[in-house]
């Protein structure tokens, strides 16, 4: 259609929302469909931050608030990183949004030219490199392997990087494979960028609470703090407490980036919830508690689910550091036939049959950069993740 922005023709859907429509449409349709495509905590938002939404509705905290949010909110943005990643931040080098993706967004926005270049470790979450090429920049993928625990390695860094590269994007723990990076990797990707002074971090620390066993999360900036004065520090509420939508994202960094961000956001949506942003005070302030009790669900889940299909025939999964996520390998029933007859030769084309045969809602790796894979959100109850792993096993073996 002639009347709509080339920048369209740059973007795809996402993925991920697709995958969780179909789900939907199935279930609508009298279907026995297991959904494992969202990227959400099942558990409720805890009780205090709840009361304290309702608290705020009652003082009347109903009125605009400024377009970089409240400073109580961003005063405990600027403790919860002294406190867990000793980042010394003001609070003015804050910045709150409504969500993570508006961060990323607006500094996308407020940082690219034509033709500039951002490297993005794949497998990666299906929106880094769409909000890329809607700025007008060109997203650069840097491919991990099953090998190396889908993490960037040094030598792929520097291969990825250009002249034209102005930023990187690292996601730890990953949306979708759980890789998480330790101190030391983190350091030996630094010390490739202290090489490259032109080129920023974007680091997603969205899933920071989410890593098990003895994993002990840390940042770029906290790691090599010669990176701090060119590197954006996002995280949210989100995942750690289980609030994806009150849409409350924050970010640090340098206070003329953040500036510039928030004049982006200040022609775009002005600030955030009001109510959502005094609901997020609670929870960066509140007892934390909680986080320790949904962490433990989840890595029981994560081992549930990695046993389970690694028992499937053809399935190798790896054991994800953190998130929600497992990010198995179908390479080697690429080629098979389903029982509708139909020949897999991707790993769309396996979880369509998977779909279909089991009533299993997956999404494909290719979706995410790297496959022939595919992610399942272990965010539900055992009780559905072990039917959902039969069901995979009993598809699988039922390849020819």
């Amino acid at each position: 259609m002639a009347f709509l922005a080339d920048a369209l023709s740059r973007v795809k859907p996402s993925a991920t929302i697709a995958v969780s429509q179909k789900a939907r449409e199935l279930k609508s349709q009298g279907r026995d469909v297991i959904g494992l495509g969202a990227g959400e905590p099942d558990f409720d938002t805890p009780d205090n931050v709840k009361k304290a939404a309702i608290e705020a509705i009652n003082r009347g905290e109903t009125k605009y608030t400024p377009v970089s949010g409240i400073q109580p909110l961003r005063e405990a943005i600027a403790a919860k990183f002294k406190r867990e990643n000793n980042l010394d931040y003001d609070w003015k080098q804050t910045i709150v949004a409504t969500g993570g993706k508006q961060v990323l967004f607006n500094a996308m926005m407020a940082t690219l030219n034509a033709g500039d270049e951002v490297v993005i470790p794949s497998p990666y979450w299906v929106s880094y490199p769409e909000m890329v090429s809607i700025c007008g920049g060109k997203p650069v993928s840097a491919e991990t392997s099953i090998e190396n625990g889908f993490k960037l390695t040094p030598d792929a860094l520097e291969k990825a990087i250009t002249p034209k590269t102005k930023w990187l994007i690292m996601n730890s723990p990953s949306n979708p494979s759980g890789a998480a990076y330790t101190a030391e990797e983190l350091k030996a990707l630094a010390d490739v960028l202290l090489t490259h002074p032109n080129v920023w971090v974007l680091t997603d620390d969205m899933y920071e609470h989410l890593t098990y066993g003895d994993f002990k999360f840390h940042t770029i900036a906290e790691v090599e703090p010669k990176l701090y004065d060119r590197t954006l520090t996002m995280n949210g509420v989100s995942k750690a407490y289980a609030m994806t939508g009150w849409r409350i994202g924050y970010a640090a960094g340098p206070i003329e980036l953040i500036k510039a961000m928030d004049m982006i956001q200040g022609q775009q949506t002005s600030g955030a919830c009001s109510i959502a942003q005094w609901a997020a005070v609670e929870a960066l302030n509140g007892p934390q508690d909680f986080v320790a009790k949904n962490k433990a669900i989840f890595q029981g889940r994560r081992d549930l689910v990695v046993s389970m299909l690694n028992q499937a025939k053809g399935i190798e999964c790896p054991v994800p550091e953190g998130a929600f996520y497992v990010y198995p390998s179908c390479a080697e029933l690429i080629g098979k036939s389903a029982p509708s007859g139909k020949v897999i030769e991707t790993d769309e084309d396996f979880v369509s049959e998977l779909l279909e045969a089991e009533g299993v809602a997956v999404v494909h790796g290719s979706a995410f950069g790297l496959g022939p894979n595919f992610r399942i959100s272990y965010a539900t109850s055992e009780e559905l993740l072990e039917e959902a792993c039969n069901r995979i096993q009993r598809f699988t073996a039922s390849l020819k």
